[in-house]
């Protein structure tokens, strides 16, 4: 068996992994070590969790152990799709360079320029940074690309997910063409191999497992469920996710859970914590400062539950994770294999629960495609129950009951037709028989216009009070407004102006002694 004492590790490399307590690498590690040492561009291809960040990083550490880096221009890069990724690369590099005296510089957003500027301007043997902050550097005039001997790309599936595939062809352009170049991936999409091929030469490909295959480690369960309805998914998914915890129990020592959107994770914290669990939430538009505090609360164990987005699915060397909930199944099928891919690390065993409705269908086809496996299923922990679905004959059932249990309202077919008729009887003309005898104007000729406007105000408030009275058995409680209900006082003085100036026409007008008078 390969040990690292066989490989050609300049010693204090070697000193410092045996402080580590690691003796034997990792078949990633002992594959690609070797043509990384002979100088060679080295295409490798592992699940995560299975040692990549060291097999790029220790033979880094060995070729660049001679020479001295020149201020703004880094010996070597190393690009990360996340913040999170790029700091733990920088850990790595500070526990295997200890015995040496290579620089590092961390390039990473959330961070003010000022301090990063101060690093380069120094000079720096090693760069790791994340594609946007490193071409923010750059464009600024504060960094130049032209003397890096080794460039690393960590992750770069995650990469193509994320959109950095334009910023890193770009840098690729920026750097010598002479470099020597580690390209990492746990999944090999048409687009990543595409620029292997253009920006690597003659590589050696490694491929220690399968593409898109899932740790034998990693105990794997299905939970799916059918909501008692459509809008109470999220919640009874929460509640599912409360009871698979509480299952496992004190196996449970730490976890992680994944959600799809940034408002969810927050939500499912919220709801955690609330239910007295140990939780807090980690994702993109959180403060650096506030995800740096979360990471390190997870790792030293203060903090139990990780509730995560997938910027927290790559990179996260956590040993120690003993379970991973998928709250919602990904979206892109490659990122179920690294969010499980969290626990189960170093040879250890681990737990991952996938939480499931019948929404999920195309998600589940698209990871057990992938991973060229069903996922196994699993069933909801013992005493635990969810409403059972609505069907249709149990809603005919509660309508059924419903409509005895309220009669006035079970006939609203019936009613709009008497609505109708009701309305067709107002729109039809009076018969003339039973037209009232028009009242003859004292010079004989036709009915005075205060009787017609008499006429006309009782057969608005007649339909007026119809109208009313239908209303009132659809709706007791309605609001009565000034457009259906106008109070009899103002009405009266209406109707005596019109008495006084209709009826008694042989009334004079003021005259202007009057007036004086008044």
């Amino acid at each position: 068996m390969t040990k690292f004492s066989d490989l050609a590790l300049d010693p204090r490399v070697l000193q410092a992994v045996a402080d580590t307590g690691y003796e034997t690498p990792t078949p990633i590690q002992a594959q690609a070590i070797p043509p990384a040492l002979e100088g060679r561009d080295v295409l490798g291809i592992a699940q995560t969790g299975t040692g990549k960040t060291a097999s790029f990083s220790l033979p880094m550490i060995t070729l660049l152990g001679q020479g001295r880096a020149r201020a703004r221009m880094p010996r070597s890069l190393v690009l990360c799709p996340t913040r999170e990724l790029a700091a733990q690369v920088a850990e790595n590099f500070d526990t295997y360079a200890k015995h040496t005296k290579l620089t590092k510089a961390l390039l990473i957003g959330g961070v003010a320029f000022g301090e990063q500027d101060k690093l380069i301007d120094r000079g720096v043997d090693v760069l790791i940074a994340t594609p946007g902050r490193l071409l923010d550097h750059f464009e600024r005039g504060k960094l130049l690309l032209t003397g890096v001997q080794i460039m690393v790309v960590d992750e770069a599936d995650r990469m193509l997910d994320m959109g950095f595939i334009p910023d890193i062809e770009r840098i690729f352009n920026l750097t010598p063409f002479t470099r020597q170049t580690f390209f990492f991936s746990a999944t090999m999409a048409p687009e990543i191999e595409r620029i292997t091929k253009t920006f690597l030469s003659n590589p050696v490909k490694i491929e220690v497992a399968r593409q898109s295959t899932t740790s034998e480690t990693i105990e794997q369960a299905l939970i799916q469920f059918t909501p008692s309805r459509k809008d109470r998914s999220f919640a009874e998914k929460r509640a599912v996710l409360r009871a698979l915890i509480k299952a496992e129990g004190e196996s449970c020592t730490n976890a992680i859970i994944f959600c799809n959107r940034k408002m969810d994770v927050d939500v499912v914290a919220k709801s955690l914590k609330a239910h007295g669990f140990n939780a807090a939430p980690i994702h993109g538009d959180l403060d650096q400062s506030q995800r740096t505090k979360t990471l390190d609360g997870f790792r030293d164990g203060s903090l139990q539950l990780l509730v995560a987005s997938d910027v927290a699915a790559r990179g996260l060397d956590i040993p120690s994770v003993s379970h991973v909930f998928n709250f919602d199944l990904p979206s892109h099928p490659e990122d179920y294999v690294h969010r499980i891919g969290r626990t189960g690390r170093a040879g250890r065993k681990g737990k991952a629960f996938s939480i499931a409705t019948p929404f999920d269908d195309k998600y589940l086809t698209s990871i057990e495609n992938l991973v060229k496996q069903q996922i196994p299923r699993g069933t909801l922990p013992e005493g635990f129950a969810l409403p059972e679905p609505r069907e249709r004959a149990e809603r005919e059932r509660r309508d059924d009951r419903r409509g005895k249990s309220k009669p006035a309202e079970a006939p609203r077919e019936e009613k709009r037709d008497d609505r109708r008729e009701e309305r067709r009887e107002e729109r039809a003309p009076r018969p003339a028989a039973a037209a009232p005898a028009p009242h003859v104007h004292h010079h004989g000729t036709s009915p005075h216009p205060h009787h017609r406007e008499e006429r006309r105000e009782e057969r608005r408030d007649d339909r007026r009070d119809d109208r009313r009275d239908r209303n009132r058995h659809d709706r007791d409680d309605r609001v009565v407004g000034m457009g259906d209900h106008v109070p009899d006082f103002i009405l009266r003085s209406f109707k005596l102006v019109e008495r006084h100036v209709a009826d008694e026409p042989e009334l004079e007008a003021p005259t202007p002694e009057d007036a004086n008078a008044e």
